[in-house]
């Protein structure tokens, strides 16, 4: 073989191997950045309440009544029960918005069958599955994606810090 193209195979050979680490160390930089956030206690209610805050189109679906007490479960809603369907049932992250989008398709019967059984019911006399799938089904694909990104920007988002205070 000539001098001139062993040279040019070898800088060929080179430069696919300076390709290969690039690439490589890019994908370990996506796969460090998708990690699961850190396990921390969630309270479903209090994010729910946030959740509704910022989309006053999602119905409540606070009817059902506590097994224990006889009365309304209030604080039981359909935000609070997605988030515990999420976390608790199917054990996926709050950091990733892929995940809620998972979450979201499994309420509109596109990605893994919902059981019954493991539906968060918190002391519920009816189960509410049948229920909160009907009504995710019924709401429009932006108020799905609206709710998504809701759920995705309320665990991501970091405290706000409080301002210093002034000096006399």
């Amino acid at each position: 073989m000539p001098r001139s193209k062993r040279y040019r195979l070898q800088g060929y050979r080179l430069l696919s191997v300076m390709l290969l680490a690039a690439m490589m160390l890019s994908l370990h930089g996506l796969l460090v950045q998708a990690q699961p956030a850190p396990l921390r206690r969630v309270d479903p209610v209090s994010i729910s309440t946030q959740v509704y805050g910022q989309l006053s189109d999602i119905s409540f679906e606070n009817h059902y009544i506590d097994q224990a007490t006889g009365a309304p479960a209030v604080d039981n809603t359909l935000v609070s029960r997605i988030i515990r369907y999420h976390i608790y049932t199917k054990q996926r992250p709050t950091n990733l918005r892929l995940a809620w989008k998972l979450t979201l398709a499994d309420y509109m019967g596109a990605f893994e069958n919902m059981v019954l059984e493991a539906y968060p019911t918190d002391g519920l006399q009816v189960n509410p599955m049948a229920g909160d799938i009907a009504h995710i089904q019924s709401l429009s694909r932006d108020l799905r994606d609206r709710l998504v990104n809701t759920l995705y920007e309320t665990f991501t988002a970091t405290s706000v810090p409080t301002p210093p205070a002034a000096h006399p």
